[in-house]
């Protein structure tokens, strides 16, 4: 996806803010509420950043839930922030308010500065993708709000009018009794030495490529990324913008010497479409294979939260190295595996 595209994205949802109701739903935002929205939330055991524990079964029939996904590099999530520790402020006995961040490309040092610079109160998690898989994150911010009967009643990304009068009505809602099943997360994380997972998926454009090789195959490449990285992400990280346009040449450079193995890309499903990662190929005349990772699943199962991140796996498809950011290393990498 092209930078001004991924601008133009993320501002139409910021849109909301002056009260446009009349502005177009984000494709992003409908993809974001299919299977969320009417889902029973299930009871979550949370952490903040200061340490403190929260208990969603506890609220669940007392209090509606507003959990808000945010990252400290999202320019319309940092134009939300007053709304939402307003919202916050006023929350009383009958509303919960939890700041999720989403953990992507993030530092806890990040966090807390930003809390600091913003000025905000309200309890702040960090995701370790398990709760974007469970409410779909594919947006920043993206708001969901859970009612008093634990019924999940909203998905978005607008702080309007629209949010705060299904906010207003949740917390009015009457009381319920009832007892909710317990989330938990899968934290194991595949690592060096574990087998990658025996899955096909799809191509953005067509195809489809199994994780795992054929006979023949020296090694498998897997690169995990996001096409609005070196423009959107740059921007509030230029760090991170550099490391994805080094990785994105070097693994051009690297897959054109090395034919005898397979390479994938693999994106994140935040600001992202399959037509988004057609359109960043051809923009940036990138051959390497992409596939969208729509609900992080593969990112959560290899435990990834920082792109780029590179896993090489060798001919019997057991990951032998896990690489984040441009590393030198994975040239010589390459060639020991070919040399078997």
């Amino acid at each position: 996806m092209s930078g001004l595209r991924v601008c133009a994205l993320i501002l139409l949802g910021a849109i909301g803010e002056a009260g446009a109701a009349e502005a177009p739903i984000n494709p992003l935002v409908t993809a974001a509420r299919q299977g969320v929205v009417g889902m029973r939330a299930p009871a979550l055991r949370l952490t903040t950043i200061d340490g403190e524990q929260i208990d969603s079964a506890d609220l669940y029939g007392k209090k509606a839930v507003y959990l808000k996904f945010w990252a400290t590099w999202c320019t319309p999530c940092r134009q939300q922030m007053p709304h939402l520790e307003n919202v916050y402020q006023h929350a009383g006995d009958d509303l919960a308010v939890i700041a999720l961040n989403a953990g992507f490309s993030e530092t806890l040092q990040d966090i807390k500065a930003y809390r600091t610079k913003l000025g905000i109160h309200m309890p702040i998690v960090v995701d370790d993708g398990s709760l974007a898989g469970l409410f779909n994150l594919r947006i920043t911010p993206q708001h969901v709000v859970i009612g008093k009967d634990g019924i999940v009643k909203y998905v978005g990304n607008r702080a309007d009018a629209q949010l705060d009068a299904v906010l207003e009505r949740e917390r009015k809602a009457p009381a319920r009794l009832f007892k909710a099943k317990a989330f938990a997360a899968a934290n194991a994380h595949l690592e060096p030495g574990d087998p990658l997972p025996d899955e096909t998926l799809a191509i953005a454009g067509g195809g489809s490529l199994a994780l795992r090789g054929s006979v023949g195959t020296r090694g498998t490449v897997l690169v995990f990324m996001v096409p609005w990285c070196e423009s959107y992400l740059g921007a509030a990280r230029p760090q991170s913008g550099k490391a994805c346009r080094e990785v994105r040449e070097q693994v051009e450079s690297l897959k054109a010497r090395y034919p005898g193995f397979r390479w994938l890309g693999i994106s994140s499903g935040i600001w992202t479409s399959r037509n988004d990662l057609v359109s960043y190929a051809k923009d940036n005349n990138v051959t390497l294979p992409l596939s969208l990772d729509e609900r992080a699943r593969l990112f959560r199962r290899f435990g990834v939260m920082t792109v780029p991140t590179v896993v090489v796996a060798d001919a019997k498809g057991i990951i032998v190295k896990r690489l984040e950011g441009h590393d030198l290393t994975l040239e010589p990498t390459l060639a020991a595996l070919k040399g078997k």
